[in-house]
């Protein structure tokens, strides 16, 4: 059975932290690449951070490069976000996603529940 779960999320002050993390099962975690989103109320989801299969590459929202770090740890099947500093506006639910990375498409994509993250003093 594939799972993606998530942990980790809840209230943070601004300039406090918080970390993120998404375990995975039921694939092979390491053929996959993973990201997070953010879906805020009456907003679109967003792309927040995309880490590689190795880890070897990362990419950012503009929104939150600089303050937050994916990382992932193939031998524990998990995923991290690093969450430093967050403003209020980083509050929403934040969600783990798995892409295949192999060839050819279609491609197989897993969605995690998500984990409500909030940002207030």
């Amino acid at each position: 059975q594939v799972q993606l779960v998530e942990s980790g999320g809840g209230l943070v002050q601004p300039g406090g932290s918080l970390k993120l993390s998404c375990a995975a099962s039921g694939f092979t975690f390491s053929n996959f690449r993973m990201s997070w989103y953010r879906q805020a109320p009456g907003k679109e989801r967003e792309l927040v951070a995309t880490i590689t299969t190795t880890g070897g590459t990362t990419n950012y929202a503009d929104s939150v490069k600089g303050r937050f770090t994916i990382t992932r740890d193939n031998a524990k099947n998990t995923v991290y976000l690093q969450m430093s500093s967050p403003r209020p506006s980083a509050t929403a639910v934040y969600l783990c996603h798995a892409e295949h990375a192999g060839l050819p498409p279609p491609r197989l994509r897993y969605w995690g529940q998500g984990t409500q993250v909030t940002v207030s003093s």
